[in-house]
């Protein structure tokens, strides 16, 4: 009776310890973090996204991806355009917020809900866009996975005020507007 009690009370022990899975708290305060972290390192300005390399921590590899390729296409077509016969020509750059639905980007946002399901989750985000009068409001929805590393924002789908659908299809649209 003793070993079997010393048996299930080391089970119990071991499947706490490891067990991976975290409370939805503590995942949601995870997911707060990645949502903060994409706004706060690049929600003012494009220039962060051509001035550092893209974080390994805060996108998923194939957004990383995109943005990586995209970004170079940018950084070709200005040199291009510079040492050409025509260095007054406006290059491919990236105009206005593209992490946000309105091209004149945010001035609060405010996370709304966290939806998660399984290794996916949805973190909707309410923009608030003051300098103009009435303000603009909108929802954009943050896709996120969760990997070996942790949650990874994997693609923005932008509200209906703007023009792209998504992220990833802006940026693809970007490239493919570049190879024309």
């Amino acid at each position: 009776m003793m070993r079997l009690l010393f048996l299930y009370a080391s089970f119990l022990i071991c499947f706490t310890a490891c067990s991976k899975t975290q409370s939805p708290s503590t995942e949601k305060k995870l997911i707060t973090e990645k949502v903060n972290q994409l706004y706060s390192q690049y929600g003012k300005s494009n220039d962060m996204i051509y001035n550092q390399p893209i974080p390994d921590e805060l996108f998923s590899p194939e957004l990383k991806k995109a943005l990586e390729k995209a970004i170079n296409t940018s950084k070709t077509d200005i040199e291009k355009v510079k040492n050409s016969s025509h260095p007054d020509e406006k290059p491919l750059i990236f105009e206005g917020a593209i992490f946000s639905s309105l091209y004149e980007g945010y001035t609060h946002y405010t996370i709304k809900n966290i939806i998660i399901h399984d290794k996916t989750a949805k973190a909707l985000v309410q923009f608030e866009y003051d300098m103009t009068s009435p303000k603009v409001l909108w929802t954009d929805t943050l896709q996120l996975i969760d990997t070996e590393k942790g949650w990874k924002i994997d693609n923005i789908v932008f509200d209906s005020i703007g023009s792209s659908k998504d992220l990833k299809t802006s940026l693809n649209d970007f490239i493919q507007y570049a190879r024309q």
